[in-house]
Order: structure tokens, then sequence, then C-alpha cells
């Protein structure tokens, strides 16, 4: 245990270090340009699975991110374009709901009735694949197994919240984000958009 805390403040230490601080610095850099191209194939895509372009399959996506706002998350926003899918939510899941436990070895860990992001993820994409296959009368792969979760960093919201609300703007569907149908966003949070 005492090597393991070793190993852990040395970590750190190196954490601290300038140079490393730049190192995780340029890969953000990378990481976000390297999406902002993703994405940018993602809009200009005339081919492939566009099923989200479905009225019938966007409705289904749409319910089911609401279903779950106030039971395991406050749904904060989204945008479905025909490929893909941006949201904006908080895991009702907090510190205070967590209780220490032990596992079958003997390890402590943590438990809680209310889901994790890995849990409602799967909610997400577990049902709204099932539905959305219903509608297009297809079965198989309907998501992507990986998604790309990030965590909103203190004071990067409003920015977020607009990036993910003018996704069809950019895109040259509409010239305003409120224009496009399968936009949302919490009305409590509409001011904080203009």
């Amino acid at each position: 245990m005492e090597r393991q805390l070793d190993q852990l403040i040395r970590v750190e230490e190196d954490l601290n270090c300038i140079a490393v601080q730049e190192q995780l610095k340029r890969l953000e850099r990378f990481s976000g340009e390297w999406f902002l191209r993703f994405e940018e194939i993602l809009h200009k895509a005339r081919t492939g699975p566009l099923w989200i372009s479905n009225d019938g399959v966007a409705q289904k996506i749409a319910d089911n991110l609401h279903r779950l706002d106030g039971e395991a998350i406050r749904l904060d926003a989204y945008t479905l374009m025909s490929n893909h899918v941006h949201t904006i939510f908080q895991p009702l899941l907090s510190e205070a709901d967590l209780v220490k436990c032990l596992d079958a070895a003997g390890y402590p860990m943590f438990m809680s009735e209310l889901p994790a992001l890995a849990r409602i993820m799967q909610w997400i994409k577990g049902r709204s694949a099932r539905e959305c296959n219903q509608v297009l009368g297809r079965t198989g792969q309907f998501w992507e197994h990986e998604s790309f979760d990030h965590v909103i960093r203190p004071g990067k919201f409003r920015k977020t919240l607009l990036y993910v609300l003018n996704n069809p703007v950019k895109a040259g569907m509409v010239d305003e984000w409120n224009d496009w149908r399968w936009n949302y966003c919490r009305k409590e949070l509409l001011d904080y958009v203009r």
C-alpha cells in the first residue's frame, strides 16, 4: 500500500511538471481539432447510415432522451443530425448518493441506486436502437459502440451549449439554431443562449 501511495505521489508531481502540462495542453488541442474535423466529415456525409433524418427515428431518440430527464439525468440540450447526436446532460448521481460497501473479494466499492454515465448511455442507446430499428423495419446495430463523451470544464458550459445548438447552423441546414426541429434547450437555459 505504501508503495502504491509513493507511486501516486510521483505521478501527481509529474503532472505538476511544466513539460507535462504543456504536453497535456497539446493533446487537448489535438483532440479538439480532430473532433472538429471528424464532425465536418459527418456534416458533409450524403451516404451511409443517415437514419436520423427520418422524422420517426428522430422522434424516438428525442423521446428516449426526455424519458430519462428527471429520472437519471437533467437534460439540458440536444441536437439531432442525420447521422449523429449531440446532447448535454448531467447525471443525477452525485457523491452524496454513493454508499461504500465491500465486493465479494472484500475490496471497497461504491454503489448507488442512481445510474452512472455508462448505464445511462446503455439505456439511451439500447432502447432507442430497438425503437429506431422498428421504425426503419430493420435489425442490427444502430449506434456506434463508442460515444464521444466529454466533461464540460468550468466556464465552458455556455460555449458548449452554443456549439451543440448551432450544429445545424454550421452544417448549413438552418440560419438560426431555434429553427431546427430537432434542437432542444431546457427552458431555464434559453436566456443563456441569447
